[in-house]
């Protein structure tokens, strides 16, 4: 091989660049893990006797998706352990869940999760439906949203939650008519319990860190936005074991870990986040951005919401959810760590929340002025029109998980009664916000849902369930806020890229640019819109070593 040679080429396809003029090419080479031609058949007199050729034969490359929300190490960890996600009954869950209670006798605790909220009468399972199953032993699993818990009667006792347990100031004990704990918790309320579970340790978070990375790359993802560095939930603090992974090599995708805001506390931490940001860097993994979770979610009324939730009957509530951290504190934070160099990462679900986090941002600008931090919002599930606009006045990216923008029983039966039409119809508004000119990124939430890229963009341009997602007979949701298929593509590439900040060496096929890429089983641009979701992922690349695939 001469030094003109390129290690690898693509060819006999369509390029999707990803650019700013979305150009588009036939053929790729690679040399030193960098792309260094782009172009047709001009591209192929760069192979020489050792150059690996990848035959395209009309599919599509794509940059390698960039996933700007996701818990890769919990998704991990519910791979290794109880895993309900893809079941959809009672008696699916009950089954799995007596399988692994066999299969683990000497598991202390039943952990696990992947729950569907729309399974159970108002989104609420029972202790009674794990304790004949699961015996004196407790159990513990999430739902999949994360915000919620269905515990056993033992955990209960273990943790002295009874009828006389007052509700956290950020949470819910769900009870019976007698007032006994029901057997699900949410959101504050599941710490009452977490705070009991066993450490998984070092050899386990190394193990669902590994795990949820290859099942990324399996999804064609080559870097990420890890939305909860810290301790939370069920799981240890992820970093260290993206420290440990990135010094002995096994990190192969980006990593930007967004660090854990503690809404406990207050401005005292801010010290604290500058003092972790220098200490977990290492290669490929760095921890620059904080993750604020301003409100929980619409189906346990924990979304924070500028008018309050409906009884379900088109009455008003005195419910109008929760804000997390007071808009008091959450605009002096904001400017002090937008001036400090952090990315802010914000958790919004309903319209006040959104309002909320947006009026901080406002504050960080008048004080600070413009800066390069690229703070976002992701969720995005109730936006008053009015705060449209505003993301592109105050450089806020919109961060969509554009696999939820669809009808679905958790939608239609926990979501919609509660919301009302007129806050309904202002659901996940990426169609609005394209054409206010905001910058659109977009991540999975995984293992909230699926970290598949081709379903969520499915979803983005039908706005309904893809291919092997449906969950029932539905009507597109809200088709006017559809956006075209290139537009989500640049999301899961480019924007992404930006918000991460590696828009200067990856998100697009452009010389120079490290060689992080994605085959596709197909051009989903060659065939109608509704056929998007059947496409799959052949082959992974970073700097051009395959990650997945043959």
């Amino acid at each position: 091989m001469t030094s003109t040679d390129a290690d690898l080429v693509f060819s006999g396809g369509t390029v999707f660049t990803a650019n700013t003029v979305r150009a588009t090419a036939s053929a790729v080479a690679v040399r030193g893990g960098r792309i260094i031609a782009v172009g047709h058949e001009e591209v192929r007199e760069l192979i020489g006797p050792h150059t690996e050729l990848v035959n395209l034969a009309g599919r599509l490359l794509v940059p390698g998706f960039q996933d700007a929300h996701v818990h890769p190490v919990w998704g991990g960890l519910d791979l290794m352990r109880c895993n309900l996600a893809d079941a959809n009954t009672r008696t699916e869950y009950r089954s799995l869940i007596a399988e692994h209670a066999r299969d683990n006798p000497d598991t202390e605790w039943i952990l696990g999760g992947g729950w569907s909220m729309s399974v159970f009468p108002g989104g609420t399972p029972l202790a009674s439906d794990l304790d004949d199953i699961v015996g004196d032993r407790p159990a513990f699993l999430t739902n999949r949203d994360g915000h919620g818990a269905w515990v056993s009667s033992r955990a209960l006792q273990l943790a002295g939650i009874d009828r006389n347990t007052p509700d956290p100031a950020d949470g819910r004990i769900e009870r019976l008519a007698d007032g006994t704990p029901s057997g699900t918790l949410h959101e504050g309320a599941m710490t009452l319990v977490n705070r009991l579970l066993p450490k998984v340790g070092a050899a386990g978070m190394r193990e669902a860190l590994l795990t949820g990375q290859s099942y990324l790359h399996s999804h064609g993802v080559t870097a990420w936005q890890d939305a909860i560095v810290g301790s939370y939930g069920d799981a240890d603090d992820p970093a260290p074991s993206y420290l440990a992974a990135a010094r002995s090599g096994e990190l192969t995708g980006r990593v930007v870990g967004a660090l854990w805001w503690d809404r406990s506390r207050g401005l005292e931490q801010i010290e604290e986040l500058v003092a972790r940001r220098a200490e977990v860097h290492s290669g490929r993994f760095t921890a620059t951005s904080v993750k604020v979770m301003q409100d929980g979610v619409a189906e346990n009324f924990t979304a924070s919401m500028l008018e309050p939730y409906s009884d379900g009957h088109g009455h008003p509530s005195d419910n109008s959810g929760i804000s997390f951290v007071p808009p008091e504190i959450l605009n002096e934070a904001v400017p002090l760590l937008d001036e400090l160099g952090f990315q802010l990462h914000f958790h919004a679900i309903g319209d006040r929340a959104v309002r909320e986090c947006l009026d901080a941002v406002a504050v960080a600008v008048a004080r600070n002025g413009r800066n390069d931090n690229r703070h976002h919002i992701a969720h995005l599930q109730v936006v008053h029109p009015e705060d449209v606009p505003r993301f592109r006045e105050l450089g806020v990216a919109a961060n969509m998980q554009s696999f939820w923008a669809t009808l679905e029983p958790q939608m239609v039966d926990l979501t919609l009664p509660f919301l009302g039409p007129t806050r309904s119809a202002w659901q996940y508004p990426f169609g609005d916000l394209l054409r206010s000119g905001a910058v659109l990124a977009a991540g999975s939430d995984w293992s909230v849902s699926t970290p598949n890229p081709l379903a969520a963009i499915h979803t983005a341009v039908n706005r309904q369930a893809a291919p092997g997602y449906e969950e029932g007979d539905y009507e597109p949701f809200l088709p006017e806020q559809a956006i075209d298929l290139a537009s989500s593509l640049t999301a899961y590439t480019a924007g992404s890229a930006w918000v991460n900040h590696l828009d200067d060496i990856t998100g697009t096929i452009e010389v120079g640019k490290f060689a992080d890429l994605t085959v596709l089983s197909r051009d989903p641009f060659a065939g109608p819109k509704e056929e998007i979701g059947l496409t799959t992922v052949e082959q992974t690349f970073i700097e051009g070593e395959r990650v997945f695939g043959v």
